[in-house]
């Protein structure tokens, strides 16, 4: 057994964890940080006789590596299966269900995933799609969604844009009560293993945009499933596609998102001090017209999100100064968003004003960047249903990043006052935060 094998069954801190699971120091030349293995090829020794590796698209030194260390960081996963995007892990995972398959899915997906389920799997697999709002429609509404053919329940908690909080535990409890008893996936993208743990709540299968948090430089375009242990025929099934279709991410690329993923407790600790910091000051302003984020106490899921933390999350903020009172709440990710009040240019004039903020799509690296979901990352959905969902002019998703909260929040106070002319709009009057806390907010993302 390797030492990094016997950290993981360790359980050994997440940190611990991300820095030494699969990084044991190359057997060549004991270099402490393993080389990046571009060969496509492998020298056997004899017909069918080789160390483990072939042909690249088959399996890859750097891609084992970060695999191993994806089924250490998601809290009760056994194996990870890396793709080239996350676009790729969910056109894998969709194909694994094969022909005239239903999904159950959250009405407010990602626009990509969307895409796929309503054009590319429809038009190719058969496959049927019922969209549900998972966090509002009652047990019995779900459950009635679930069709004989149902192979799949597809949820994203927090959901993208509008960051819709999902009882992940009450729709795994709904499947497995149904007769399809239906796999129940989560895409934990937007809160990385570091804040939440949706295998321990229950999940057959965790899906992530490695691109985002994990690898957190966006310098990468990757996407992992991770797996369960009592689910390694599914497993098997997802590695035969991934080398079938040849999905894979490139050696330089694992190499890339293993390094990221070895500071990304340090970095989800400071993206969620941060966006508590800049969401409070939000809720604050007579610009705004709601704030969206779970991890305020004023949310009305916020005590969702308490109880959803993963264990080494609920430990760091249990470790915080003063109460979720005193603070406004607790972290809870780096993705904010929010309504602007004005017209319906006040968004696009906000998003042009910003200087540390910067107008460009994807989110989770460590520089804050905004958007318009309306015009940008969910422009692929049809305008009605955007409708539906509270995509609109006035909606900007923020990925907070990792710079000092108070510069962020000067930041987005001078573009507020560049986009919205208050003069013209009735504002009611919102309560002024005490010192203390804006004190707190700043000390916390300073940490």
């Amino acid at each position: 057994m390797t030492p990094a094998l016997t950290l993981r069954k360790e359980s050994r801190g997440f940190s611990t964890r991300a820095i030494h699971v699969g990084s044991e120091p190359d057997p060549a030349t004991n270099a402490v940080i393993a080389p990046i293995s571009l060969s496509t090829t492998f020298k056997q020794d004899a017909v069918g006789v080789h160390k483990g590796y072939e042909y690249s698209r088959s399996g890859n030194p750097n891609r084992d590596s970060l695999e191993t260390l994806l089924a250490s960081l998601e809290a009760g996963g056994a194996e990870a299966v890396a793709f080239s995007s996350g676009s790729a892990t969910t056109a894998t995972v969709i194909l694994s269900l094969g022909s005239d398959a239903h999904v159950v899915s959250v009405n407010d997906v990602y626009g990509g995933t969307f895409r796929y389920m309503k054009r590319v799997a429809t038009e190719n697999q058969g496959l049927s799609t019922t969209f549900v709002d998972l966090e509002k429609a009652s047990e019995q509404a779900i459950y009635d969604a679930i069709q004989d053919n149902t192979k799949l329940i597809w949820i994203e908690s927090p959901t993208n844009p509008t960051l819709r909080l999902i009882d992940i535990r009450k729709v795994v409890a709904i499947a497995r009560s149904h007769p399809s008893n239906p796999l129940v996936l989560v895409d934990n993208t937007f809160l990385s293993p570091y804040w939440s743990s949706p295998l321990l709540q229950g999940a057959d299968i965790v899906v992530h945009s490695l691109t985002k948090y994990i690898n957190g430089h966006s310098d990468v375009i990757m996407g992992a499933a991770i797996l369960p242990a009592h689910h390694a025929a599914l497993t098997s099934k997802l590695r035969f596609l991934q080398n079938a279709i040849g999905a894979i991410p490139s050696p330089h690329d694992a190499w890339l998102a293993q390094r990221g993923a070895k500071t990304l407790q340090l970095r989800m600790r400071a993206h969620g001090t941060n966006a508590l910091a800049v969401a409070s000051f939000l809720e604050r302003s007579e610009y705004v017209k709601e704030v969206i984020y779970p991890g305020l106490e004023s949310h009305p899921l916020h005590q969702l999100a308490v109880d959803s933390l993963s264990p080494h999350a609920r430990k760091f903020v249990d470790s915080l100064p003063g109460d979720a009172a005193s603070r406004g709440g607790i972290p809870f990710g780096g993705m904010v968003s929010f309504r602007i009040r004005g017209d319906d240019g006040a968004a696009e004039r906000f998003l042009t004003r910003t200087k540390l903020f910067t107008l460009a799509e994807s989110l989770g690296g460590v520089e804050s960047l905004a958007e318009l979901p309306e015009k940008m990352t969910h422009g692929s959905i049809p305008p009605a249903e955007r409708k539906l969902l509270g995509i609109g002019p006035d909606l900007i998703r923020l990925s907070v990043g990792v710079e000092d909260a108070e510069d962020l929040i000067e930041d987005l106070r001078q573009a507020l006052e560049y986009a919205v002319d208050i003069a013209d709009i009735a504002v009611p009057v919102k309560a002024t935060a005490p010192a203390h806390i804006d004190a707190l907010a700043t000390a916390l993302a300073s940490n």
